[in-house]
């Protein structure tokens, strides 16, 4: 399958990246793929070693006459997101993308193409197969549930690599470099309660906020883009100081690092608030269409019916929707540093109320704060513990990793500029990125260990309408190919 893909150039890269393709790998399902290379690697004769937590190191030895020069970190992830448009029929840990060229670039067809981060693994084992580059010794290191947890990077064992420079192929803009991101902490929320059955003379309908263009909540964050979730609870929460409902179901978001693209909630409603259900539904997707005019020409809010089923008791309804619209979401702060830059913000990545097989309700919601000050990351994320704490909910701060700090003086930097204009024509821009790539965390575990991220053109990560520029993707292995070559002495 694929098979477009082997038209495309270079050759080699885009072999792989088909491989990546073909082969499902979500988070939590990196198995079949980390069994593929290992096998792959094997039978090229290069060493591979699994580590406890899973990552993936394949270590190639140096080409004649590069035997002195600094050993190379080539690294990405894995894992990919999985999320897809509402109508299609796509099983991520089974089914392959399904891709397509159109203008220029490489799209899935309704899902995440997972040129995040395949790309960077094609790269790498592009470098590995090949038998005419020049670089000296390598290290590819492929990291597990970056997507989801960063456990790969979190728990990599300490000891393993050997070289001194890392070369991050996770970044999503020709011509950019990163030199820096930020830090980050999820916020896992968990709440049970008691329902009750709702009243005979209540009919259940089905809310859905949906056609939202989603995205990277660390990238897109600052793009004015909405939230489903976000959109829904100040839905919900404006409604209940109109008309009496009974809160029976609601859904939202798949990742907490992605901007939810949908939402739905299930309420029932007595016959004498119909009405005004019907008007404020019309009248509240006409002021968010217009509110979002800008950034989500798609917007829909509807209104269907559902089976009637129990709902959470009145005051627990109501303190539950207060405290979702207390949490954070968005834009916390700008950089003061640097400009144009975000410096904090929290996404309200996931939400969910269902019922549970002893015949309760369960609440549950994922949210994560993004930071380049780690001090700013522990403020918002017992922000948004304080609001759920307020309902009793039990709240756990987890998942936390450090930001990678810059350094503009480093002498990986200058090499890498250097390199950059003589293969590409002109200077590099330096970026920190409000992401969080795997550099700081393994920076801490390895003290000294100077780093770059780079990449191709990569637009609409996260989300169905992610797709790569083709002749970016030549940009970069160029460059990748000239760095490897002119690698410093050790």
């Amino acid at each position: 399958m694929n098979e477009v893909l082997t038209t495309l150039q270079p050759a080699a890269i885009w072999r792989h990246f088909q491989t990546l393709c073909n082969t499902p790998r979500p988070s939590y399902h990196e198995a079949a793929l980390r069994a593929h290379l290992i096998q792959w690697a094997s039978e090229l004769g290069l060493e591979t070693y699994v580590d406890p937590v899973g990552n993936l190191l394949i270590r190639k030895a140096a080409s004649k006459g590069m035997e002195d020069r600094e050993t190379v970190v080539l690294q990405g992830h894995l894992d990919m997101v999985a999320q897809k448009n509402a109508d299609i029929d796509h099983d991520f840990t089974k089914d392959p993308i399904v891709t397509q060229v159109i203008d220029g670039w490489v799209h899935a067809t309704g899902t995440t193409l997972g040129a995040d981060n395949g790309i960077g693994v094609a790269a790498a084992m592009a470098v590995l197969e090949a038998t005419d580059l020049v670089h000296g010794p390598i290290e590819a290191l492929f990291t597990i549930e970056e997507e989801t947890s960063l456990r790969g990077a979190l728990q990599l064992e300490e000891g393993i690599l050997k070289g001194k420079i890392l070369l991050n192929l996770d970044s999503e803009d020709r011509g950019d470099v990163y030199i820096g991101c930020a830090g980050g902490m999820d916020i896992n929320i968990e709440k049970h309660y008691v329902a009750i059955a709702a009243d005979s003379d209540k009919k259940a309908f089905k809310i859905t906020v949906s056609g939202l263009r989603g995205g990277h909540s660390g990238l897109d964050i600052h793009k004015g883009r909405a939230s489903a979730n976000v959109l829904i609870v100040r839905l919900l929460n404006l409604l209940k100081e109109r008309c009496d409902f009974g809160l029976s179901a609601f859904s939202g978001g798949t990742l907490r690092n992605a901007i939810s693209r949908d939402a739905i909630a299930t309420i029932n409603v007595s016959n004498k608030d119909q009405a005004k259900l019907f008007a404020f539904i019309e009248a509240f997707e006409k002021a968010t269409q217009a509110e979002f005019s800008a950034t989500e020409a798609n917007l829909s809010v509807t209104l269907a019916s559902a089976a009637l089923d129990s709902e959470l008791e009145s005051n627990a309804k109501d303190a539950l929707l207060n405290a979702m619209y207390c949490a954070p979401h968005g834009v916390h702060r700008m950089s003061a540093d640097l400009e144009g830059v975000t410096e904090t913000s929290c996404n309200f990545g996931v939400m969910n109320l269902r019922n549970t097989a002893d015949g309760k309700k369960s609440f549950d919601a994922c949210l994560l704060v993004r930071s380049l000050v780690d001090s700013a990351v522990e403020h918002l994320a017992y922000v948004a513990k304080s609001a759920f704490s307020l309902i009793q909910a039990d709240v756990k701060l987890e998942n936390g990793y450090p930001g990678w700090r810059p350094d503009p003086k480093a002498g990986l930097l200058k090499h890498f500029l250097t390199v950059h204009t003589n293969v590409m024509g002109h200077e590099a821009n330096v970026k920190v990125i409000h992401a969080g790539l795997e550099c700081g965390i393994i920076g801490a575990k390895y003290p000294g260990m100077e780093m770059v991220s780079f990449g191709p053109n990569i637009r609409g990560a996260h989300s169905p309408t992610e797709r790569m520029e083709i002749d970016s993707v030549g940009d970069f292995w160029r460059l990748l190919v000239a760095l490897l070559a002119s690698t410093p002495k050790a």
